[in-house]
């Protein structure tokens, strides 16, 4: 099973990431280096600050045991990777075309 982030009653908020990992400089009063921002941000256990470019971005999912682990360190089970979005996105697309806009 994946998880789609921003959907349903549990979506994961520690997502690996560094975009969504760290607050936006909207967010931040002035800029920040990496190395600052890895420690200050990254390394926490705390939900990504930047998470709403991520909404519909599916992660890794469960493990075998059926069993999800919302941590960036994990990320086989958190990492938004492209083959495992490119399905969805493909079908997605192949739907849009044929039945309409």
């Amino acid at each position: 099973m994946s998880y789609m982030v921003g959907y349903g009653e549990k979506y994961p908020q520690r997502i690996h990431h560094r975009g969504s990992s760290l607050p936006s400089l909207q967010q931040k009063s002035k800029p920040f280096g990496c190395g600052d921002a890895f420690q200050s941000y990254y390394y926490t256990s705390e939900p990504n600050p930047n998470i709403l470019i991520l909404i519909g971005a599916v992660v890794g999912g469960a493990n075998h045991d059926d069993e999800f682990c919302d941590d960036r360190d994990n990320y086989a089970q958190s990492e938004p990777a492209t083959y495992i979005n490119a399905p969805l996105v493909g079908s997605l697309a192949y739907l849009a075309a044929s039945f309409g806009s």
